[in-house]
């Protein structure tokens, strides 16, 4: 659903008359229509995040769509890709070099993309220790995507990204989603898989492709058979 000037003031809890002013100003991201502006939810989230403009609750609050079965990991890395020796001797510009083989729409403004993860790593270091980063903004990456994807990066030369381990982070990986609970679905997945020493291991010492998808694919089978065991969604 495209959004008016109305629930955008609502969302970001100011007047219509600001939220003009921001399109001309802040640069706003919105669309002219029949003559009047129409916004998308993902974009007007990720440029708030950006700015550090307070949201809504309510902007979390995604219609139902058509879009239906959350993603598996293991096809969410297949559509992202897996790619090696990455160059960068600091966070911006591996960041720089990761937004720039992301598999994405040519409509994407990945400049855009690229300012709001620095802007998020700014806050807080996305590195989770043990030389894995998972880039990301304060709010889930949600895009005008067709369908959600989780990126591997191996970076040539390890870099310091501020983790609690103190450790450099030489693996990242960057998740795409068309909406908040695709991404939320992907992270948890991501983390148990994380927490699984075989699949942890081929990301320490950077394994080949199809060790890592089939590592991945295996993972999602356990899942999803131990949802059919219990009859719902299985959590990790």
């Amino acid at each position: 659903m495209q959004l008016t000037v109305r629930d955008v003031a609502g969302l970001l809890n100011v007047s219509e008359k600001t939220v003009y002013r921001w399109i001309d100003d802040r640069k706003l991201p919105g669309y002219r229509m029949s003559g009047q502006y129409r916004f998308n939810r993902a974009e007007l989230l990720e440029w708030a995040t950006a700015n550090r403009i307070n949201v809504s609750p309510r902007i979390f609050e995604e219609p139902v769509s058509g879009y239906a079965p959350l993603p598996e990991l293991s096809d969410a890395l297949a559509i992202g890709g897996i790619f090696y020796r990455l160059t960068g001797k600091n966070k911006p510009t591996v960041l720089r070099n990761i937004v720039e083989v992301l598999r994405l729409p040519d409509k994407v403004d990945r400049e855009f993309l690229l300012q709001v993860l620095l802007a998020r790593e700014a806050l807080e270091s996305t590195a989770i220790g043990d030389g894995i980063a998972i880039p990301h903004v304060r709010n889930p990456i949600v895009l005008h995507v067709p369908q959600p994807s989780v990126t591997l990066c191996f970076l040539e030369a390890p870099v310091d990204f501020g983790a609690l381990d103190g450790r450099p982070v030489h693996a990242l990986f960057t998740l795409i989603s068309p909406t908040v609970k695709a991404h939320l679905h992907l992270l948890s997945r991501l983390a148990y898989a994380l927490r699984d020493a075989d699949f942890k291991s081929l990301i320490v010492r950077q394994a080949n492709r199809d060790e890592i998808l089939d590592a991945a694919k295996r993972i999602s089978g356990s899942l999803r058979a131990a949802a059919a065991g219990s009859g719902k969604e299985a959590m990790p």
